[in-house]
């Protein structure tokens, strides 16, 4: 069984919002085109695989502003988390399994209902 931490409610908080902040980005950057810029098309078969490319019409203002936007807040959130002061009573592979358990806690938690999470 995985040793139980008391991990500090704003740690919590932020971890937890960091989770969140990366999914949104996640999602995303998978609905816009895949490239920043304007682009043509193009095919490559020359490598291990064939890697093909629709044009890419570019990202809008508004979404390079939103995304530049969550890649700020996912760097704000990563700093804080790593630099919390709880990591401080923790040292070697105390801390890396420490803040590991702390990346899968919101999945420990029940459900509201009572149900899993």
């Amino acid at each position: 069984m995985a040793t139980p931490y008391d991990f500090p409610s704003d740690l919590l908080a932020g971890q937890e919002e960091l989770h969140q902040v990366r999914a949104e980005l996640s999602a995303l950057l998978k609905r816009l085109p895949w490239s920043v810029e304007p682009l043509d098309g193009f095919s490559d078969a020359a490598g291990r695989r064939q890697v093909e490319r629709p044009a890419s019409p570019g990202w809008t203002a508004d979404e390079q502003a939103e995304v530049e936007k969550l890649r700020r807040r996912e760097h704000e959130l990563t700093v804080f988390v790593t630099a919390h002061r709880f990591w401080s009573d923790f040292a070697g592979p105390d801390t890396v399994e420490a803040r590991s358990r702390l990346k899968h806690v919101h999945g420990d938690r029940p459900a509201p209902d009572g149900g899993d999470a």
